[in-house]
């Protein structure tokens, strides 16, 4: 399965990992990339650019095959500029494949980036951000329909139409994300326009993923409305996983409260103790809808194999119809 992102990023499958913070650490991006796709390792789980180069250098030793480091550039009060400064500096003397970028522009890194050889691209959720991101000299666009987890845009389109929108509107690849798990998934993202898939919350439920079991029991028997939107009225719009943690955080919101209110019940030590010890109620734990398509834990390998193949006979089937 041969498209402009495989060819970009020097991978067998046009499957990408998404970012997670916690999880996304270099044995699971080492054995997604060994599996044909395009592992990640998420920066915002070191607190330097040290700390990060340990990191890559790390999967590195567990795969010879490219992978991508997700850099998340949106309000923290860990992360300084120093700090990313320092995170796309060691991207680029480690010469990663590729870097992900959500939040803000990293306009003022691209320079480095291309001079390095890294590919860039940046996830979107409207039309008008994919056109800026293009014009900035990005090498891809990540088109982010509201049913991710993690913080989909307030513009609150769906993958189905948010996909084909951006294609038709920009010149570099596309990548669909948003709801996908399977090779259903894989196969309408490509028919509408999609160069690949990015995926996150289904590779949590894999054998690699560093998590208690507890976790993917929930990821299995959870259904697709089970996530909800927390911290709109702050400005922060996240799909999480609906347990008691985020019943407060909606009651803080409904009471008005301040991102300062919301904070203590957001921070990233709730989430990395939760994903380890399977307290599910503890956090905020950001998933998708595509939650609602888990049915098993498999390895990275299977999964890929077996999007990838359900993708392309789905195209066969159609086509001798």
């Amino acid at each position: 399965m041969k498209t402009r992102i495989t060819e970009l990023f020097g991978i067998k499958y046009p499957v990408i990992c998404g970012g997670m913070m916690w999880l996304c650490k270099p044995e699971l991006c080492a054995a997604i990339s060994n599996a044909g796709g395009l592992g990640n390792i998420t920066a915002g789980n070191y607190n330097s650019g040290e700390e990060l180069r340990m990191a890559i250098r790390q999967a590195k030793q567990l795969t010879d095959k490219p992978f991508g480091i997700n850099i998340t550039m949106l309000p923290s009060f860990r992360i300084t500029p120093e700090i990313y400064d320092d995170w796309f500096r060691v991207c680029c003397e480690e010469q990663v494949a590729a870097i992900e970028v959500s939040g803000a522009p990293a306009k003022k890194y691209i320079p480095m980036v291309r001079e390095a050889g890294v590919k860039i691209m940046h996830k979107v959720g409207s039309v008008r951000h994919a056109v800026n991101i293009e014009k900035m000299g990005y090498d891809a666009v990540l088109a982010a329909g509201i049913e991710e987890g993690g913080h989909p845009l307030n513009d609150d389109v769906t993958t189905m139409v948010l996909t084909p929108r951006i294609a038709e509107s920009i010149d570099i690849p596309v990548i669909s994300t948003g709801g996908i798990a399977d090779g259903r998934g894989l196969a309408a993202a490509l028919a509408l326009g999609a160069e690949g898939v990015m995926m996150a919350t289904r590779f949590i439920a894999t054998t690699e993923c560093l998590v208690h079991p507890r976790i993917w029991e929930e990821m299995i028997g959870r259904q697709e409305m089970d996530t909800t939107l927390i911290c709109k009225t702050v400005g922060l719009q996240g799909r999480a996983l609906k347990n008691q943690l985020v019943d407060e955080i909606l009651a803080v919101e409904e009471k008005g409260g301040t991102l300062n209110d919301l904070m203590p019940l957001l921070t990233g030590k709730r989430s990395e103790a939760a994903w380890e010890n399977g307290d599910v109620d503890s956090a905020a734990l950001m998933v998708g809808q595509s939650i609602g398509l888990i049915q098993d834990v498999v390895s990275c390998q299977k999964l890929l194999d077996t999007m990838v193949a359900d993708a392309e006979a789905i195209f066969r089937k159609n086509a001798a119809r």
